[in-house]
């Protein structure tokens, strides 16, 4: 690993940290030696980067620093094209545009023999693929998960009965062919998991709601055993249907 690359890999882990990080730590992460690490972080210091410890304590990272645009390689780019191709082959509009978007910057901070790299198609996503229709706004859907915004809608069963619900958007999901809304769902007093392709009649509404213990998006993935495994049941069945 170039120095330069190092210099930002300790302060990218020390950006993800919230405790101190210890040199030991860094150094085994890195592969590098513990003298190599505070060598570093020498350095760092002295050229203003605002790292606070010391030497058997750890190091933290202050807020709210931030590095120029460093050089990615071809394996990092690969890897953001092919996010952002997928999102504009399966997302909505919205988002399609927003990914096409992010990659012109990226582009724009690249030097001319990387950017090259772009504009080779080594990895795609097509759009040519079987996506089950989606008639309600997927943005707004977005939107309201962000704000934590309640949302109505209308929803057709596997079993072909319609019910109105009122939920707390937690989690959009890509499955395969459909996408997936896991909520709070007020009308079950439950979470539940809602096909979006069966969803219509959708509004957002005023109403906003706020992170109470127990019906959290954490909380619906940390749900004991048993309940995940009937959650993944469930999910399986609606996707198959």
């Amino acid at each position: 690993m170039r120095r330069a690359d190092r210099l930002f890999a300790i302060i990218q882990i020390l950006r993800r940290k919230k405790r101190a990080t210890r040199a030991v730590d860094l150094a085994a992460r890195l592969e590098v030696s513990e003298r190599t690490i505070y060598r570093d972080i020498s350095d760092m210091v002295a050229r203003g980067v605002p790292i606070d410890g010391a030497a058997g304590i750890g190091y933290i990272l202050r807020p709210g620093f931030d590095l120029p645009p460093l050089m990615f390689n071809e394996n990092e780019i690969e890897a953001l094209l092919l996010g952002a191709r997928i999102v504009q082959s399966w997302a909505d509009s919205e988002l399609a545009a927003a990914a096409a978007a992010a990659m012109d910057k990226v582009a724009a901070v690249l030097p001319e023999t990387i950017r090259r790299q772009l504009d080779l198609v080594r990895v795609w996503a097509p759009d040519d693929h079987t996506r089950e229709p989606i008639t309600i706004d997927q943005a707004a859907l977005r939107h309201a998960v962000r704000d934590q915004r309640k949302v109505r809608f209308s929803y057709l069963d596997l079993d072909g009965r319609t019910s109105e619900r009122v939920v707390r958007p937690l989690i959009m999901a890509f499955y395969g062919p459909v996408w997936l809304l896991a909520a709070w769902c007020e009308l079950r007093n439950g979470f539940r998991v809602f096909r979006m392709d069966r969803m219509s009649a959708f509004s957002a509404l005023e109403a906003r709601f706020d992170a109470e213990p127990g019906k959290t998006a954490q909380d619906f993935l940390k749900q004991d055993t048993e309940k995940k495994r009937a959650a993944t049941r469930s999910l399986r069945r609606a996707v198959a249907v």
